[in-house]
């Protein structure tokens, strides 16, 4: 991306913490950075599972999606000071996992973590009948999308995962149509529901013609000013930006577990 075009990027897919930490005023994020994906989770199990306290989090060597992952689950950990976190990377591509499967032996965790690609993730989680007994608690990336349990079936039962949107939450005085008008729309389109990816994608749009109805302009200065003041609610949730930055602020992750196929919504991010 070249700042000195001073062209928005409205950024709905790309939730790396990095993007927003290069000094470009002309990116906005919709969606909530990747060192909030899982930040609910230590929260969640000081509440639920007080005895499990030993975390292991297999993170992705690669780029820095993963690694941020983790520091969020790092620093809500610190936060209720009941948990251990201990890090470790994974350099795809993954031809074998008995390396893995040797380091949660020696380490013995309680829960584990996956912060990699989809397919690495999927990847690990088929060879989970082969973890050591002390694991009580899965946590994935990919377990926030539908693909999760269509490819792992039973496996992926009890597994954990962050959701940026679900169409059963509901928020106050939204700009544009609901969820349930978008998850109608969506199915009879496409025929299949939607997952949170497609709700941040639709959102972006109501989020741009809700900064071009306040600008009276398609001026990018004009409609970034905007988006820095901006404070509303759309079916995907709150939008708030840091204006100097243009993070996400507002928007809040779900903490989802898989039960019988189906995706329940447990907390949201704190």
């Amino acid at each position: 991306m070249r700042e000195e075009y001073k062209k928005i990027l409205w950024n709905y897919g790309g939730s790396s913490d990095e993007i927003f930490s290069q000094g470009r005023r002309y990116v906005v994020g919709i969606a909530s950075p990747a060192s909030d994906y899982l930040r609910a989770l230590p929260h969640w199990l000081a509440e639920q599972s007080p005895a499990l306290s030993r975390i292991c989090v297999l993170y992705s060597g690669r780029g820095t999606f993963g690694w941020q992952v983790a520091r969020g689950i790092i620093e809500s950990a610190a936060v209720t000071a009941c948990q251990s976190v201990e890090l470790v990377p994974i350099n795809p591509p993954l031809e074998s996992h008995d390396s893995i499967l040797r380091t949660l032996f020696e380490i013995g965790p309680e829960v584990v973590g996956l912060a990699g690609s989809f397919q690495d993730e999927l990847g690990i989680m088929r060879t989970r009948h082969r973890w050591p007994s002390t694991v009580r608690a899965v946590a994935a990336v990919a377990a926030g999308v539908r693909a999760f349990c269509a490819e792992l079936a039973q496996i992926a039962d009890g597994v954990l995962g962050p959701s940026q949107w679900e169409p059963r939450m509901t928020f106050p005085n939204i700009a544009g149509p609901t969820s349930e008008w978008f998850l109608d729309s969506f199915q009879r389109r496409f025929g299949r529901p939607p997952d949170y990816i497609a709700a941040g994608s639709f959102a972006t749009g109501l989020v741009l013609t809700e900064c071009i109805r306040r600008a009276t302009s398609l001026d990018d200065e004009e409609l970034r000013t905007i988006a820095s003041d901006l404070d509303c609610n759309t079916l995907y949730g709150r939008f708030r930006i840091d204006s100097l930055t243009g993070i996400q602020t507002g928007h809040r992750i779900l903490l989802t577990r898989w039960q019988e196929g189906r995706k329940v919504v447990l907390a949201a991010e704190p």
